[in-house]
């Protein structure tokens, strides 16, 4: 009778547990079935909505400048991630895109840029350090052309929290897929 409540405590226990631990460690799950893709957040981060801004923004509650956000724009027709550059040169033109965004004294640096393919999809995953007037930060961007759009989700956080969030971030833009 003992072994066999012991073994019920347990599966219950086990169950229990499964339910606090998030599949993705930390990360949940959105998906825009409209305009075709999907991401993984942090858990706790909640959606906001921005007029005229990216087509989707989640942030952290606690710290609303920790955020991730997709930015979807037209390509010229027929046109390939790859024609409009290597991962440096489209890096390179979304850096200064960003400084040219606001009249704000920015320096965005482009530190690293790849390229990966999934089901014969190229992704570009570009980091960067920006020096804006609210402090250093840290963002990863993962760029595809898809549909005659290029699609950019984009992470960002403050540098003095880049250590602890930067796994996070990471599994986050990763995890970007269009469809």
């Amino acid at each position: 009778m003992l072994k066999r409540f012991a073994a019920l405590f347990l599966i219950v226990l086990a169950l229990g547990l499964q339910g606090c631990i998030s599949s993705a460690g930390g990360l949940q799950a959105y998906n825009d079935s409209y305009e075709g893709y999907e991401f993984l957040y942090p858990m706790g981060w909640v959606p906001v909505e921005i007029d005229n801004g990216p087509d989707a923004v989640f942030h952290d509650i606690i710290n609303p400048s920790e955020n991730v956000s997709v930015i979807i724009s037209p390509v010229s027709e027929g046109k390939t991630l790859q024609d409009l550059g290597t991962p440096t040169e489209v890096g390179y033109k979304l850096s200064k895109s960003i400084t040219s965004l606001t009249d704000d004294d920015r320096n965005v640096e482009l530190v690293n840029a790849q390229s990966f393919s999934v089901e014969d999809k190229l992704y570009y995953v570009l980091e960067y350090i920006a020096d804006v007037p609210s402090g250093i930060r840290h963002n990863l961007a993962s760029v595809i052309v898809r549909r005659g759009q290029l699609y950019t989700f984009n992470a960002s956080v403050p540098e003095s929290r880049w250590d602890k969030m930067k796994n996070l971030v990471k599994q986050s833009v990763a995890s970007f897929s269009v469809y």
